[in-house]
């Protein structure tokens, strides 16, 4: 029903069209979200960061549905075929093994999340895991948003790369940080 309200408002034709913007919508949503949560995280309070960080996951999620229901059919074959085609094309490297990748991101996404709400254990982690853990996040946020990305959208995603670089070097030198 919300859908088919939002859609007339937006004058889509079908449900595809739904789909796509579902699909492209909570991915920027959840980009934008994990680039708002790493800022906050430089505040004294980490509470925002770990709701942002929450949202940004769960968004990233919803972002992972859209893509199997409207794009793959609930198929992995389907999205694994996908990844190839555009892997190929763009690299020349035919392979789909970014899907794994991809996997893989919104596991350790997940677990990030989970680990900021239910261990204080959180903010005082060893320093390599939590650059291992953004050197990860800022390669796939690089390819997915820039790389991968068409038009504006493309300059949007350099424009949260290169925040989230600001954002890591200016905590680099901030005294006592514990999230270097």
């Amino acid at each position: 029903m919300v859908l088919a309200i939002t859609g007339e408002l937006l004058g889509w034709k079908n449900m595809s069209q739904a789909g796509e913007f579902l699909t492209r919508a909570t991915v920027w949503v959840a980009l934008t979200l994990y680039v708002g949560c790493e800022f906050a995280r430089r505040r004294a309070s980490n509470c925002a960061g770990r709701w942002l960080n929450a949202a940004g996951c769960a968004a990233f999620l919803a972002h992972v549905v859209c893509a199997f229901h409207f794009y793959h059919s609930w198929s992995h074959t389907a999205a694994y075929a996908a990844t190839a085609h555009q892997t190929v094309e763009l690299t020349g490297w035919d392979s789909g093994f970014g899907l794994y990748i991809n996997y893989v991101f919104a596991a350790v996404w997940f677990a990030e999340a989970v680990w900021s709400w239910v261990t204080p254990t959180y903010a005082a982690r060893p320093v390599w895991i939590t650059r291992t853990i953004r050197a990860f996040f800022w390669f796939m946020i690089f390819n997915g948003a820039v790389v991968f990305a068409h038009g504006p959208l493309r300059a949007f995603g350099l424009l949260l790369s290169l925040a989230l670089i600001v954002c890591w070097w200016r905590a680099r030198f901030r005294l006592g940080s514990s999230m270097r």
